[in-house]
């Protein structure tokens, strides 16, 4: 997170949000998986409710529902399925020629 060490009076003003949401699925002994990341923006504004910075499970539960709020959680679990889907499934592939000596990647 970013803050402003002061801001409108209060101290340690959360203004961007760094956030990771992952999702992952196992099928056949292996592990799929895909992560969307991005930042948030917030702005504080004096006489609105201010929520202290803590580094605690307490205040890390607030900031996810700032986020739960602020992003479309329901479009970004869509996108992370799809992913999964597409790699447990894939449609498309790479193909080389001869003469380019591609080196498989190793799985």
């Amino acid at each position: 997170m970013n803050a402003h060490i002061q801001s409108e009076g209060e101290d340690n003003v959360i203004y961007t949000v760094h956030y990771r949401y992952t999702g992952s699925e196992e099928s056949n002994g292996e592990t799929y998986s895909s992560t969307e990341f991005g930042t948030q923006g917030y702005t504080y504004v004096a006489g609105e409710p201010f929520t202290p910075y803590e580094n605690t499970e307490a205040f890390e539960a607030i900031v996810i529902g700032w986020l739960e709020s602020s992003l479309d959680v329901d479009q970004m679990q869509a996108r992370i399925t799809a992913n999964i889907q597409s790699q447990m499934t894939p449609v498309n592939e790479d193909l080389y020629f001869t003469w380019q000596n591609h080196v498989p990647p190793t799985e």
